[in-house]
């Protein structure tokens, strides 16, 4: 099927005018353009036969002027991948062929910056390219940054996925592109909805709303505590964060998004806030999945102080904190490993997924408790 000569002309004529990027419309049957000068020009299509291939043949076009290829886009289909593989194709390029699966390969390309963040979004705007590109920091740091934000605050009400709510929340606030009252409102919502909560720990860990005291003993033991941070232990380090306010905080957000989690994605989101919160503090080079695996460990661990000189010279400086010692260490073996096992068993959500956690998630509770209060 070949393309109307009206249709033909109008379109390289558009080309001709150097637009920055081209978006198709397939239910309108219209080829739009944007421009320098962020003018929008528009084709209206007069298919010849069924709308479908007229599509197909006006993409072979664009592709053919743009991209250099005879075959047009099926013939660049494989290298569009979401894993910024676009080595041999400009991203500019890749935005003026009309094709939503180039734009997404584009959004995913390690070299997006901000100018061409605002072409890809003119071209397609969901939910999944403004998470996309808001991982890459030129774009967060960019104009783009706080319009791709606010879409998604808008977004939140209608996304049906946890994971994809978590990791909206976590890249806005991460990169402080919202003002103090949406934040206190997501507060508010993960109320309602505990995802939130796990999209808070792994953004601000420690600023996470809300006013806490300090562990009854921080303030008895703060000074001489201080004095080993000063000295570069890292155990020590680990201790004073979690004995005051903000850790505090911490430990409480965490015991509220073990309250009602809805799925096995906020589950191991949350384990791998955990996890993110302790960093390398102490991990063997095997991860164990059982709880009681984990405990066994540490309580060995620390009675033969085999751990290393630091926690040695913290056990035996501190002998009134060695519970909340203890359960530090076993916090900082948690990640997605010790749900694992559980998930591999049951696909299981709501209720009976956290009847069936609870020899993971009860023990987690128990050692939070050493520590918050």
């Amino acid at each position: 099927m070949e393309l109307s000569s009206e249709d033909s002309l109008r379109l390289n004529v558009m080309l001709a005018n150097k637009p920055l990027a081209i978006r198709i419309d397939d239910s309108a049957m219209r080829v739009d353009a944007l421009m320098a000068d962020d003018r929008t020009l528009s084709v209206k299509l007069n298919p010849i036969g069924r709308d479908e291939p007229y599509i197909r043949r006006v993409r072979e076009l664009l592709s053919t002027q743009i991209l250099g290829s005879p075959g047009g886009y099926p013939v660049f289909i494989s290298r569009w991948t979401r894993m910024g593989q676009t080595r041999d194709i400009t991203l500019e390029r890749l935005l003026m062929i009309g094709e939503p699966e180039a734009v997404v390969a584009a959004v995913h390309s390690p070299g997006l910056d901000n100018e061409l963040a605002r072409r890809a979004w003119w071209c397609m705007q969901n939910s999944d390219n403004a998470r996309c590109m808001l991982l890459k920091k030129a774009v967060a740091e960019g104009d783009m940054g706080a319009e791709l934000a606010q879409y998604l605050v808008d977004y939140l009400p209608f996304e049906t996925e946890d994971k994809h709510a978590i990791e909206s929340i976590r890249l806005m606030l991460q990169a402080r592109l919202v003002d103090q009252t949406v934040q206190d409102k997501l507060w508010r919502q993960a109320g309602r909805k505990s995802s939130y909560y796990v999209a808070f720990l792994h953004a601000l860990p420690d600023e996470l709303p809300g006013i806490d005291a300090s562990h009854a003993q921080w303030l008895v033991v703060r000074d001489e505590l201080e004095a080993l941070v000063e000295s570069g232990n890292a155990f020590a380090t680990q201790l004073s964060r979690l004995l005051s306010p903000p850790g505090q905080a911490w430990l409480r957000t965490i015991q509220q998004a073990l309250k009602k989690p809805s799925n096995q994605d906020v589950i191991s989101s949350l384990m791998l806030a955990i996890d993110a919160y302790f960093g390398t503090l102490y991990q063997y080079d095997k991860k164990i999945d059982s709880m009681e695996d984990i405990l066994g460990k540490v309580q060995d661990d620390v009675c033969g102080e085999s751990i290393s000189a630091e926690f040695a010279i913290l056990w035996r400086s501190f002998p009134e904190l060695q519970t909340e010692m203890t359960a530090m260490l076993v916090l900082a073996h948690i990640d997605e490993s010790v749900v694992i096992p559980v998930f591999a068993r049951s696909d299981a959500i709501g209720s009976l997924m956290r009847r069936k956690l609870e020899p993971v998630t009860t023990p987690l509770l128990a050692q939070i408790k050493y520590l918050y209060g």
